[in-house]
């Protein structure tokens, strides 16, 4: 199939997609570019539908590779797998740069009941929460950092960002393929998660500048949480209620806060440090 008119139904229904709207009201959401792609096939995950401009992709070496594996390899059928054309795959496209490749997938791909039953065991003492994160950058950072980190699961509260976002997916760089993220949670249902994590001896630690505790001297190894707050208006004051314990970066030079995403990761490698 060749579709060649921005103006084609099957493409204004793609573009409903890039809404968080769209995306619950259909139960699908976009994956673009070919590292995602890449990544949803070596994990064995058939996409609903591929939309690809060979042109673009020819441009690069794994481009060319992966239109390789696409048209051949892949086992997609022809309703699957949508040739369009560059005018098409520029408005397809949410990036600076159209990459040539647009994947649709159900939102259960990614549950965290399936990703929970496929993980191998081990031991993941972190459950990090992230408190009304707001920006999609921040966000996809931090998937990514929490999946390198080994992390048990991450909890959104229901003022995120949406995690199926295209600049969340862009940053977190597959980590939704592996990494369980829970959405749209209550406090009540996120106490009761960290209750059953921690074995009934709920540890919660929430990161904030100022606090007297050093994130390095506590025990990261024993199973807890790590609240992750809001980057312009900080915790929560539902957050403030679950926390067992504040702590902190130190920072030099007046230097009030570190990027949310950044903090996440200095103290998720702490603890993979302490576990080491």
């Amino acid at each position: 199939m060749l579709i060649t008119s921005p103006h084609n139904p099957r493409i204004s229904k793609l573009q409903d997609l890039y809404t968080t709207r769209g995306r619950k009201k259909s139960g699908l959401f976009l994956m673009e570019g070919p590292h995602l792609l890449e990544v949803l096939l070596t994990a064995g995950i058939a996409p609903r539908e591929v939309y690809f401009q060979p042109e673009l992709l020819q441009r690069t070496v794994k481009g060319r590779v992966l239109l390789e594996r696409l048209v051949h390899k892949a086992g997609l059928s022809d309703d699957q797998l949508i040739e369009v054309s560059e005018r098409v795959m520029g408005v397809l496209s949410d990036a600076q740069t159209a990459q040539g490749v647009v994947s649709v997938l159900p939102l259960e791909t990614f549950s965290p009941t399936r990703l929970y039953a496929k993980r191998l065991p081990a031991h993941r003492p972190v459950l990090l929460i992230l408190d009304n994160l707001a920006d999609p950058g921040n966000m996809g950072t931090i998937l990514r950092t929490a999946l390198a980190a080994d992390v048990h699961a991450v909890l959104l509260t229901a003022n995120c960002v949406d995690c199926y976002n295209p600049k969340v997916l862009r940053s977190a760089a597959g980590a939704h393929v592996a990494l369980p993220i829970e959405t749209d949670l209550t406090w009540e249902t996120i106490a009761e998660e960290v209750a059953s994590h921690c074995a009934g001896n709920p540890r919660v630690l929430l990161a904030e500048a100022g606090s007297p505790h050093v994130y390095y001297e506590q025990d990261l190894v024993t199973p807890f949480a790590l609240i992750i707050g809001n980057e312009a208006q900080g915790p929560s004051s539902e957050a403030r209620a679950l926390a067992t314990l504040t702590i902190s970066i130190p920072l030099a030079n007046d230097v009030e806060s570190l990027n949310a995403a950044m903090a996440a990761g200095i103290i998720l490698y702490e603890a993979v440090r302490q576990r080491r």
